[in-house]
């Protein structure tokens, strides 16, 4: 997910996307604890995508 897509979107889309990706970030951890997972690297992309929501969220709503 590229921070340029992310400036595109409207508020209410990046709610959604921060919902979906914050579902996926908590079913990767959930797989990785009980052991069937083995693609840790996704986790840490996954936190990255949520900082970048986030980021854009504050840009927007601060100005």
């Amino acid at each position: 997910m590229e921070v340029d897509e992310l400036r595109k979107k409207t508020s209410d889309e990046l709610l959604e996307a921060l919902s979906i990706e914050l579902k996926e970030q908590f079913k990767l951890r959930i797989q990785k604890s009980s052991g069937e997972f083995n693609q840790t690297h996704l986790i840490k992309l996954s936190r990255r995508n949520v900082a970048k929501i986030k980021t854009v969220m504050t840009e927007k709503a601060g100005g």
